[in-house]
């Protein structure tokens, strides 16, 4: 996971207006002013809006409204934005990789927040902040003393510890302001008390319905099934559809004996011949071009001519030349005989064509009637061969059948009682946060956090404590031991919980796995005034040089502060290995030693090659040392 961009307008601390793109490494965001850059309150805002306006003290003072957007790439690989309306609406809209378009997710705040935890994979909202950010509030330093047991021991005695040294909070200038304010501030605590509550309910139900809506939305994919089933179902090809005759398949089957029968037919034809007929010319010569014709018949008109002449002049005898007639006039008559028998035989086989051509059209006409349809089928199917029109025709059936499989599995899915349970529990669970909604919202559009204001009124009750405590010296006198102060709050237990919680792990495993970066961190930032670091089983941690074992609460706060900084940098390092996040690092190193952070920044540059860190800050040293720097 990564931020690919932020974009703004009228947002404390940016410029008025602006789109900035984020790349990974170590990159610096530089402030336009010198006022604070709340990047990490303003993403833990955009990314875990409880809806009830709490995002609007972000709003400029340019103006009366003001708006951000967050885009960023999720563990599911995917890239989404958050936009929201400082002090409204807000819409969350994911990235289309087919078109490239975004596409809107929702705009109801509770299914932003459910699709964000359960699809992008966005932690809890405590471990972000607690181990992906690190802000000003967070350091020990700034945080309020807590009552030490000896210290009230050390007041029971008489001995009134230094309260000067004790906290650096400045006695308050004007006390009963002080107290009223005191008085308001613990009327805000019991109220913030009773939202934070609610909210913890709010957000316990949030989860609970998301695992309900993921037993329901185990129907999802069946419903998918269903309706690319159905489609495919309806684009399925008929015979009707095609406009194919319903008994194209029975066609089909008997499309090879219809070949078969066509083939012999053809061959039987073509055995079904008159030998006498095969060698007879079917062009028969004219008689008028027969000189055998014209021979005897020139010769008889000769030989009656002369037998008639020489008859009559001659003598009688000459008339026996007309005798001669006989066989010349045989032969003219036999050419005609010939001529005749010939006309005959053409005719004969002339019609014996003509009935072979008819009955070849007819064999061939009717197979055209079985072989239409089955040529048609082929084209319209877009196959090769006979074989796969059955199959074509067939698929339409095997997806109904395949579609009532899936709506009956769905049915069953549906009446199964999980189901009907987290239907169920769903809508009751629902209707409940809609209560508890109604009832954030009557508490006040803007709540301050709990911890933000017990933090106030600790200081505020110092500073009252510090303004009506008589003076006292502060010298020591030799072999007095010194005054006793209230320790720092450790920090350690509630990071390494969430560094157990991100590596799912117990929290003596986290302590070995922690150890030894940890205190490489320390000794490097401490100058090795400190050689190693322990934690007990509920995570306090003891600071140890080479003749003590400090616990950390009681080292001196910018020693504290720099231990604090170690344990971060150590539980980004280690949790990285796992699942990759932004670490968000506001400007809190304004009271480190200036000759430690080319050091610092080189350690915040290793962090870069594991993760994306993104630091805000306007030292040039940080910008020296980073993959990049951004105006915002």
């Amino acid at each position: 996971m990564h931020f690919v961009e932020v974009a703004i307008q009228n947002v404390r601390g940016f410029s008025p207006a602006g789109r900035f793109p984020l790349k990974t490494g170590y990159l610096i965001l530089k402030p336009p002013t010198a006022d604070v850059l709340p990047l990490a309150g303003l993403s833990l805002s955009l990314l875990y809006s409880d809806g009830r306006g709490g995002d609007s003290s972000f709003v400029g003072s340019g103006g009366r409204s003001g708006k951000a957007a967050l885009t960023f790439v999720g563990q599911d690989g995917m890239t989404y934005r958050v936009l929201r309306e400082l002090g409204g609406s807000g819409s969350l809209h994911r990235l289309n990789p087919t078109t490239s378009q975004p596409e809107l997710m929702s705009s109801d705040t509770g299914e932003i927040n459910q699709y964000l935890r359960g699809q992008a994979g966005l932690p809890p909202r405590t471990t972000f902040e607690q181990v992906y950010c690190l802000q000003l509030v967070m350091l020990p330093s700034r945080r309020p003393r807590k009552a030490s047991p000896k210290v009230a021991a050390a007041k029971a005695s008489g001995s009134t510890p230094s309260l000067a040294t004790a906290s650096a909070v400045q006695p308050a200038e004007d006390i009963p302001a002080a107290e009223a304010k005191v008085k308001a501030l613990e009327k805000e605590v019991v109220v913030s008390r009773e939202v934070d509550q609610l909210q913890f309910k709010v957000d316990e139900l949030s989860s609970l319905i998301f695992e309900a809506d993921s037993k329901l939305k185990g129907g999802e994919g069946l419903k998918t099934a269903i309706a690319e089933a159905e489609a495919a179902w309806r684009a399925a090809p008929t015979p009707e559809s095609l406009g194919l005759p319903q008994d194209i398949l029975s066609r089909v089957k008997r499309h090879p004996k219809a070949v078969a029968r066509r083939d012999e037919a053809l061959a039987r034809l073509e055995t079904d011949r008159d030998p006498e007929l095969e060698d007879v010319v079917v062009h028969v010569p004219p008689l008028t071009k027969n000189r055998y014709f014209w021979g005897g018949l020139g010769s008889g008109v000769l030989f009656l001519g002369v037998s008639v002449g020489l008859g009559f002049t001659v003598g009688p005898m000459w008339r026996y030349v007309a005798l001669l007639n006989i066989p010349a006039f045989g032969t003219a008559a036999l050419m005609a005989l010939r001529y005749v028998d010939d006309l005959q035989k053409a005719t004969r086989r002339g019609t014996k064509d003509n009935r072979k051509g008819a009955r070849e059209k007819k064999i061939l006409d009717e197979f055209e009637l079985e072989d239409a349809p089955v040529r048609m089928a082929i084209k319209a199917l877009n196959v090769e061969t006979l074989d796969e029109i059955a199959p074509a025709l067939e698929r339409k059936d095997l997806l109904g059948i395949r579609l009532g499989e899936l709506q009956t599995q769905l049915e069953e899915f549906e009446s199964s009682p999980e189901y009907q349970d987290a239907l169920r529990q769903g809508q009751e669970m629902r209707a409940e946060q809609e209560t508890l909604n109604a009832e954030l919202t009557a508490k006040g559009t803007y709540v301050r956090d709990l911890r933000e204001v017990e933090r106030e009124l600790g200081r505020l009750k110092e500073s009252i404590a510090l303004a009506k405590a008589p003076p006292v010296p502060v010298a020591v006198a030799p072999g007095q031991a010194p005054a006793l102060v209230d320790p720092l709050e450790d920090p350690s237990p509630l990071v390494l919980a969430q560094a157990a919680d991100v590596l799912t792990s117990d929290l003596l495993s986290v302590q070995a796995l922690l150890k030894d970066r940890c205190v490489q961190y320390l000794t490097a930032l401490t100058d090795r005034r400190y050689q190693g670091v322990e934690w007990d089983r509920d995570g306090n941690a003891f600071a140890l040089t080479a003749n003590s074992r400090i616990p950390v609460g009681e080292l001196p706060p910018k020693d504290l502060d720099l231990y604090y900084l170690a344990l971060r940098m150590t539980v980004v390092e280690k949790t990285c290995a796992r699942v990759k996040r932004p670490f968000l690092l506001d400007d809190v190193l304004t009271g480190v030693d200036e000759a430690k952070l080319p050091l610092v920044a080189r350690m915040l540059k290793h962090l870069g090659t594991l993760t994306q860190v993104l630091h805000v800050t306007a030292h040039p040293g940080f910008a020296q040392m980073s993959d990049g720097t951004v105006n915002v």
